[in-house]
C-alpha cells in the first residue's frame, strides 16, 4: 500500500510538471500577423517569407531601412556572412547576411526585467537566398521571434511578454513590408 501510495504520488508529480507553463508563453502573447500574413509557426522560432517576384535584394534591404527608420527602430550592425564566405573560398551558394534591430524603448521593458535577454538582442533579421522547389535560389527574409526567445527566460514578467509581443508584430510588420519592396 505504501508503495502504491508512493508512485501515485510521482504520477501526480509528474503530470503536473509536464503540463506546467513555466518559461512558456502564453499563446496570446506571440507577434500579430495581419490576414494576409502567413501564420506564426509557434513551434519554432524563425519566422519566414519568400520574397515576392519582381523585388530585388537592394529593394529588401532599402525597405527594412525605410520601414524600421521610420519606426525608430536603429539598425546598429550589419553581417555580411556570405561575402566573409567568399574571402575564405567558401561558394555561399547566394545571398546570406544578417540584419540587426533595436527598439531601445521595448527593449528596455525586457531587459530591464530581465537582463539575461541581452544574449538575443539586438533582434535579427536574414536575408538569403535558398533553393526552390526547381533548385534555382529564391530570395528570402526571416526574423528570430522576440517572443520565442523570451520563451527561454524563466517566469518572464507580464511586461516583459508584452513587450516582445509589441516588438515581434513591429518587426514582423517590417519584414512583411520588406519582402514586397514596401518603402
Amino acid at each position: 500500500m505504501r508503495n502504491l501510495i508512493l508512485m501515485l504520488s510521482l504520477l501526480f508529480t509528474l503530470t503536473a510538471c509536464a503540463s506546467s507553463s513555466i518559461g512558456k508563453m502564453q499563446p496570446e502573447l506571440i507577434g500579430k500577423v495581419t490576414a494576409d500574413m502567413p501564420a506564426i509557426d509557434t513551434t519554432i522560432s524563425i519566422y519566414e517569407l519568400p520574397v515576392q517576384n519582381g523585388v530585388t535584394y537592394q529593394d529588401v534591404v532599402d525597405s527594412l531601412k525605410s520601414v524600421s527608420e521610420g519606426l525608430n527602430f536603429v539598425n546598429p550592425a550589419n553581417f555580411p556572412i556570405g561575402e566573409h564566405l567568399k574571402k575564405r573560398g567558401i561558394d555561399p551558394q547566394g545571398i546570406k547576411e544578417v540584419h540587426s534591430f533595436c527598439s531601445l524603448s521595448l527593449g528596455a521593458e525586457i531587459m530591464l526585467d530581465h537582463p539575461e535577454f541581452l544574449v538575443f538582442a539586438p533582434c535579427r533579421i536574414a536575408i538569403y537566398e535558398k533553393p526552390d522547389a526547381q533548385q534555382k535560389l529564391k530570395l528570402f527574409i526571416a526574423l528570430a521571434r522576440p517572443t520565442f526567445d523570451l520563451s527561454s527566460i524563466k517566469n518572464p514578467t507580464p511586461r516583459a511578454q508584452k513587450a516582445a509581443q509589441e516588438l515581434e508584430t513591429i518587426l514582423l510588420n517590417i519584414i512583411y513590408k520588406a519582402s514586397k519592396g514596401d518603402l
